[in-house]
């Protein structure tokens, strides 16, 4: 959940009951959860409405299939088991290459290019 573990949310709750206070605490968590109810649902119709649009092809979308970084993660990873079909692919290796693509490169790399 945003890389948040047990210690920060200890840090976030103890902070929040002595900056609140704990009467308007439970209002505050309460109104939270309806605001990520609320971003759950508007994603899930932005999903459904895609889906519905684009048709019988795609009807297995998902939202975090559209982000670059995984398309390109799959392609390399699919490029990379051809290549070696005996071998197993290293996640190490392709979150290398992925980087290395998505990395801009710096004015002097692209003046030699």
């Amino acid at each position: 959940m945003f890389g948040i573990g047990l210690p920060e949310l200890a840090v976030i709750a103890f902070f929040g009951v002595v900056l609140l206070g704990p009467d308007k605490l439970p209002g505050l968590a309460k109104q939270l959860a309806h605001g990520i109810r609320a971003a759950k649902r508007m994603g899930d119709s932005v999903r459904d409405d895609l889906r519905s649009s684009l048709g019988d092809d795609y009807a297995d979308l998902e939202l975090r299939d559209l982000n670059p970084r995984e398309l390109i993660r799959r392609q390399v990873e699919e490029a990379l088991a051809e290549r070696d079909e005996e071998d197993e692919v290293d996640d190490e290796t392709v979150e290398e290459i992925v980087d290395e693509i998505l990395t801009p490169a710096s004015p002097d790399e692209r003046k030699t290019a």
